[in-house]
């Protein structure tokens, strides 16, 4: 009777795990479709800067293998990406949210092209009001009527 019992608990796990899906084979085209687009809004979080579709990396692999059960499972694409998002943060999108915790990754681009504006606005300023030393050089450098006219004098007398 033991035995029975052990064969038939074998045997529920070998059915069991032929019945389970197989993240390698998606149904349809439609899911097939759906799969690609995922994994190019989706970001590596090895790589950082591939998408899951493009990156070479084993746990893009392993992601891969989730989004493709995720879809055979029958879950729309908002339900894969609140699972990943709960599972991995917001920086596993490639378009995160605007919204509060993600305020800083839409504004930071922004501030710092204004305060390299700002700092090559100051430079030029700068350069403006202090001129550099090869032009106070140049200033000292002016010659007076005098010298003036005894370099053209001498210059019409090596002329001649």
């Amino acid at each position: 009777m033991k035995g029975v019992r052990w064969l038939l608990l074998c045997w529920m796990f070998m059915v069991s795990g032929a019945m389970a899906v197989t993240p390698q084979e998606l149904s349809s085209s439609a899911n097939d479709k759906r799969y690609h687009a995922l994994s190019k809004e989706l970001r590596c979080l090895v790589c950082q800067n591939e998408s899951l579709a493009e990156s070479p990396a084993g746990l893009a692999d392993d992601l891969r293998q989730e989004l493709r059960l995720q879809i055979a499972l029958g879950k729309t694409d908002d339900e894969i990406k609140d699972y990943l998002v709960q599972r991995y943060g917001y920086f596993v999108l490639y378009k995160p949210p605007f919204i509060g915790r993600t305020v800083l990754l839409w504004i930071a681009p922004l501030l710092v092209l204004l305060g390299l504006s700002i700092w090559l606005i100051w430079q030029f300023r700068s350069q403006r009001v202090h001129p550099s030393a090869d032009d106070t050089d140049l200033a000292k450098e002016t010659v007076d009527e005098a010298q003036l006219a005894k370099i053209k004098k001498e210059f019409e007398q090596e002329k001649r």
